[in-house]
């Protein structure tokens, strides 16, 4: 059987959940895990394309914001999806611009550094997500790559009852400015030993949460994760972080 499944209606989880209309197109269950291409609807006509992929049995789940630049066809992001739908977790890794806006972003790159737009994305989808039947209700986190994670903290900021737990990846938290103060899920900072620059801005971010956190430095790692073991060292911990928040240590 295959599907694709749109909600109507971003602004909230009472407009999403009014109405679904079904496509025969991209559904796919192999063996335990099911994996669907979803819409996250904007204003007008407008949406976020995504792949939503539950284990079977899965009891929480992660929402990927990517970083600048990309999309959710990420190969580093996807792997660390996998990791995490290895441990028993539901992930939804979801394109922040629209098909026009990337088109333009290409050229321009007018799009990839507009935080607030894209915190405004992550928070649509995590409304999606409480609306959509498989994954109403269920404990969710948000895992931001380089920019992505920003956004992430921003959603979470705004929607403190629904987020259960957020990772950054090499991310720019710091660019969520006055929303860190707001975030009440614990937050963990991943950042390559390497990555000097990087882990300074994410020191600095640290110090402006007041919900739980710890910088998590992974040795030997670059911006990329490119070295190594190290993406799969980063996935481990993000898994850990999702399912047991803030139980790995804190640095407050």
């Amino acid at each position: 059987m295959t599907a694709a499944l749109y909600a109507r209606g971003a602004g909230g989880p009472s407009e999403c959940a009014a109405e679904y209309a079904m496509d025969a197109r991209h559904q796919d269950t192999t063996g335990e895990t099911t994996e669907t291409t979803v819409y996250v609807p904007l204003t007008g006509a407008t949406r976020l394309d995504g792949d939503l992929i539950l284990p079977e049995h899965a009891d929480r789940v992660v929402l990927f914001a990517h970083g600048s630049g990309s999309s959710r066809f990420s190969p580093r992001n996807r792997a660390v999806a996998r990791a995490l739908q290895r441990g028993g977790l539901g992930t939804l890794l979801l394109d922040l611009l629209t098909r026009g806006e990337e088109r333009v972003d290409e050229v321009t790159a007018e799009y990839r550094f507009d935080i607030p737009l894209l915190g405004r994305r992550v928070t649509a989808a995590i409304d999606w997500l409480e609306a959509y039947p498989q994954t109403a209700g269920l404990p969710l986190g948000l895992f931001g790559a380089s920019t992505g994670a920003a956004a992430a903290l921003i959603a979470a900021a705004e929607r403190p009852g629904r987020v259960t737990a957020v990772v950054s990846r090499g991310g720019r938290p710091d660019l969520a400015g006055e929303a860190l103060a707001r975030v009440r899920a614990p937050v963990l900072l991943i950042v390559g030993g390497r990555d000097q620059q990087v882990l300074e801005l994410n020191r600095q971010a640290a110090g402006l949460l007041s919900a739980p956190h710890r910088v998590e430095v992974v040795p030997g790692a670059t911006h990329l994760f490119a070295e190594g073991d190290t993406l799969q060292r980063a996935a481990l911990k993000a898994r850990d972080w999702f399912l047991r928040p803030g139980e790995q240590g804190l640095d407050m």
